[in-house]
């Protein structure tokens, strides 16, 4: 079928980046006769990555569709592209729960590369839609694993695989069982205790490093003892948010925004400021960088970028996110940021940021500190 052609939002890919690849057309071929038949008000699309599956509904007939998206660049990027192909009046945009599922007999997902976002969504979508739902997932094989058909069965009695083509597959789980979804769900948000930092984590399914310290944000915090005094400190990226809480812990006089682009990370980063007791000291936003914030107005920003933009490798998000620092900080104000040493950031954050001092240095991680011109 003709899908969108529209752009990726932002393009912080490849020039070009088109919003669909083959597991969408696959997803929506497989799902064409079921979409056409659902009901209006009765299709709910999960963590489409930029608006191909919602459209691509749209455009084989399907009305009222509800839709979650976990990236508020992947909300944008649908808009933009429901704009373009007048088809604003076809969706609502809701939070993951309860009322996106609510009498929903099709849901078509994306498949995630996390097995924990697959677990927490297959059980909400088993626990609250209608009990005779058909969940349609697609996903690129090289990302798929045979525990996702694992989970699956956890919650269906059912899962039927499709022949793979252009290297993607589609996964129809059929025969919801909601007694034992209602179950798993309160294995959201997942806590950890880490003894070592001072800190519990909470994370909710795809969250990056789940309930761990990943090496990089470990390396950091070590350093956190170095940082000028300020009043105020983002957590641009905030994941988990557990540096925003490892701030507001350490500096009881301190106020930390923590943003992230993603809601898991947004849900995530407010369980692990209450699990830390510093929920009064830290703001969390969904934002995309730090749009939010005025020009000139931050003291302090702390950033662990990924480098990865859904599947792709890509340094581009870093360099997005900072530039967005430039911006936001006051003259003199500093980011400081932790990278995976190959990278060689610096003349980046030189060339886009300021002056940049090496803080410390291990076999992997390099720490430093941008100070802004």
């Amino acid at each position: 079928m003709d899908l969108p052609s529209h752009q990726r939002s932002p393009d912080v890919t490849d020039p070009g980046s088109a919003a669909a690849d083959a597991a969408d057309r696959l997803l929506l071929d497989e799902a064409a006769e079921v979409i056409a038949a659902t009901p209006p008000g009765q299709l709910v699309v999960i963590d489409d990555v930029d608006g191909a599956l919602t459209l691509g509904a749209a455009d084989l007939g399907a009305q009222g569709i509800r839709v979650h998206q976990d990236l508020i660049t992947g909300e944008r990027a649908l808009a933009a592209g429901a704009e373009a192909r007048g088809r604003t009046d076809r969706f609502t945009s809701l939070p993951l729960g309860p009322e996106l599922f609510a009498g929903a007999t099709t849901v078509l997902l994306r498949l995630p590369r996390s097995v924990d976002r697959l677990a927490e969504v297959a059980g909400l979508i088993a626990a609250f839609a209608d009990p005779g739902v058909t969940l349609i997932a697609a996903g690129r094989i090289k990302h798929m694993s045979v525990s996702m058909n694992d989970v699956l069965r956890t919650v269906f009695d059912r899962v039927d695989v499709s022949h793979a083509r252009q290297k993607s597959r589609v996964l129809t789980s059929t025969g919801a069982r909601p007694s034992a979804a209602r179950a798993t769900l309160g294995d959201w948000p997942r806590t950890a205790d880490h003894p070592d930092i001072g800190l519990r984590v909470a994370a909710y399914g795809g969250v990056f490093a789940g309930t761990k310290v990943d090496i990089g944000t470990r390396f950091l915090l070590e350093n956190l003892k170095r940082l000028p005094k300020t009043a105020t400190a983002v957590d641009l990226g905030c994941g988990t948010g557990l540096v925003a809480s490892a701030l507001a812990t350490a500096d009881p006089e301190l106020r930390v925004l923590a943003v992230d682009r993603s809601a898991a990370a947004v849900d995530s980063a407010v369980a692990t400021a209450a699990a830390n007791h510093v929920s009064d000291r830290v703001e969390v936003v969904r934002a995309d960088g730090l749009e939010t914030l005025a020009d000139g107005s931050a003291e302090l920003v702390l950033l662990n970028p990924p480098f990865h933009n859904d599947a792709a490798v890509s340094t581009a998000i870093a360099r997005h996110l900072f530039a967005e620092a430039a911006r936001a900080l006051t003259q003199g104000g500093e980011l400081w940021c932790v990278w995976n040493s190959h990278l060689q950031y610096r003349p980046a954050l030189e060339k886009i940021v300021g002056s940049t001092r090496q803080v410390a240095r291990n076999n992997k991680f390099t720490v430093t500190s941008s100070r802004r011109r």
